[in-house]
């Protein structure tokens, strides 16, 4: 208590501003030295990445006047050449089920390290909503976990959580370019909320990582939402200045790319090729990219989707899209990950809960048959039937990256620039712009209150699910989609959607209950819901958007008046 008695602040460097609410505990992780190492993450490369994110908005500019997404002539040198990544590091060769999840609460995270999973990724970014409080809370987690010294007393039940002897490697998602960290300033602008998340991890854990005495032993990272090769630069920048600072080998440290927007997989060999010392692999992060091909293509009538629960991996966009990510990575000497299951179990209805995991099993062997070399788990419960499949298929081996036969690996080769922007095909119904609109609302209203992974109808939703909701009944708004409304056809317009939202926040407040609906932030939920839906101009993020209404500034907290 001493030290919130002596200086209840943050200890800034010049140039520093933390204004989220001070405790000691988050004090020992903005330490002086943490911030001046963030600050200088910020001071170096903010000019890059502002102008990644002009270029990004450049493109949209052009594929709303018509251009379509293309592989880029100016680097076919680099998606012929003869080169590979540096080789996969003994310590995640073996990859083949990873759970998911975000940084805090504290007792998921133990149990996400318990999970029997090879890997635990700890999101900072779509599972988590980026309040102040959860994402400090999250950093101390992770230091603990990293120490081994992380535990829980769940008073409630009189049990007392800690770490098995065995645990899942530990990898790290911050978020992603775009998005800010409004609670600490730099030179009077927020810091770039990706280079908050990795430099405070980077420069309170990385030395754990040291025992492996070489290059590959991390820390490992996962990387979201890029578009370019240009981005993928920046991160290997980030990279070389973080482990210079830290005096360890180069290429100690080791990412896997989120390939989640549409413009990326036009970039892949790119993207591998700037970060070929310190890759880590790709990953088919399928629901965002589905919310992208959206937001691609949004001024394009002939590109409309169905219903999104008809847009699976059997649609030939998105089968392609897997092939040629198996084809590049195995053909750069590094993982191919697939997408995520994001079922949960379903306690009240036995059947219920076996047919939901079959059908994991079935997108689990079209993976691993496929030749992606590992997956992932929203939910421990899901980890036994998946390590089931895939170990089955792999038969000892920890990956498939030496397995030219693989059908991805075969059909990969073959893909082209039409087959990966291929309109989807199926139905678009009123009641898909219903589940849209009860799924967005929901999520929204949990992530506005703090929470960003949440269970809705037996799965596990996070940003990405209420994008997808979000962008397809905006995109069938501004066109005025044709839906089916059981045989009788009916127009998607304001008027249509403002009278869903009324009847779906109605049955929102009879599933919820009428006192949780009222002390939640459902209302305020809908009302964003529906703004977003009826712009003008599609909002880039809904979380972007909406990310001013969980920021508290707290005044004082930096630098200490002593």
């Amino acid at each position: 208590m001493a030290a919130s008695t002596t200086a209840a602040c943050y200890d800034a460097p010049e140039g520093v501003d933390v204004r989220g609410r001070y405790d000691p505990e988050f004090a020992a992780i903005l330490t002086r030295d943490a911030l001046a190492f963030v600050a200088g993450l910020q001071r170096e490369f903010h000019g890059a990445v502002r102008y990644a994110m002009e270029q990004r908005r450049k493109a949209q500019r052009r594929y709303d006047a018509g251009e379509l997404p293309r592989f880029d002539p100016a680097t076919a040198l680099v998606r012929d050449g003869d080169w590979a990544c540096a080789p996969v590091p003994p310590a995640v060769a073996d990859r083949t089920v990873e759970i998911t999840g975000p940084a805090t609460p504290r007792k998921m995270v133990i149990n996400a390290l318990n999970s029997g999973a090879k890997v635990f990724m700890a999101d900072f970014e779509d599972a988590l909503s980026p309040t102040w409080e959860n994402l400090m809370h999250g950093q101390v987690n992770l230091r603990d976990a990293v120490a081994g010294t992380i535990s829980f007393r769940d008073a409630a039940r009189g049990r007392e959580y800690r770490l098995n002897d065995q645990t899942a490697k530990l990898f790290v998602r911050p978020r992603g370019w775009h998005l800010p960290e409004a609670h600490i300033l730099v030179d009077g602008e927020p810091a770039i909320g990706c280079l908050v998340d990795f430099g405070l991890y980077f420069f309170h854990n990385h030395a754990a990582f040291r025992a492996g005495q070489g290059a590959g032993f991390g820390p490992f990272f996962y990387l979201p939402k890029m578009e370019h090769s240009r981005e993928a630069r920046i991160w290997n920048g980030v990279f070389q200045r973080a482990e210079k600072a830290a005096g360890i080998t180069p290429g100690s440290i080791r990412a896997t790319v989120l390939v989640e927007t549409l413009p990326a997989v036009f970039q892949m060999n790119e993207i591998l090729h700037e970060l070929r010392d310190h890759s880590a692999g790709l990953n088919c992060g399928r629901w965002d990219y589905i919310f992208s091909y959206v937001k691609t293509f949004r001024a394009h009538p002939d590109r409309l989707l169905p219903d999104r629960a008809l847009v699976g991996m059997s649609q030939h966009f998105m089968r392609s899209y897997s092939h040629l990510l198996i084809h590049t990575c195995h053909r750069r000497g590094v993982h191919a990950m697939g997408g995520m299951a994001a079922q949960i179990p379903i306690k009240d209805d036995a059947a219920a809960n076996e047919a939901a995991l079959e059908l994991v099993r079935k997108d689990k062997l079209r993976e691993v048959r496929a030749g992606h070399d590992g997956t992932w788990a929203a939910h421990p419960g899901l980890i036994p039937a998946i390590r089931e499949v895939f170990e089955g298929h792999l038969r000892g081996r920890p990956n498939q990256i030496g397995d030219a036969a693989a059908v991805g690996q075969l059909e990969g080769a073959g893909v082209g620039e039409e087959d990966l922007i291929q309109p989807p095909r199926g139905a678009r119904t009123v009641d898909g712009l219903r589940l849209n609109t009860r799924v967005g609302v929901q999520y929204l209203a949990a992530w506005l209150a703090g929470s960003g992974s949440v269970p809705l109808y037996n799965l596990m939703e996070d940003a990405a699910t209420a994008e997808i909701s979000r962008v397809q009944n905006w995109q069938w708004l501004r066109h005025g989609a044709a839906l089916d409304a059981g045989g009788v056809e009916m127009r998607a317009t304001p008027e249509l959607l403002a009278r869903v939202v009324e009847e779906e926040m109605a049955r929102v407040e009879a599933e919820v209950g009428r006192e949780r609906f009222r002390q939640g932030r459902y209302a305020e939920a809908g009302r964003i819901f529906s703004r977003q839906c009826t712009a003008p101009e599609l909002d880039d993020f809904l979380t972007l958007d909406a990310y001013n209404l969980i920021v508290a500034h707290h005044p004082g907290a930096s630098p200490c008046k002593l």
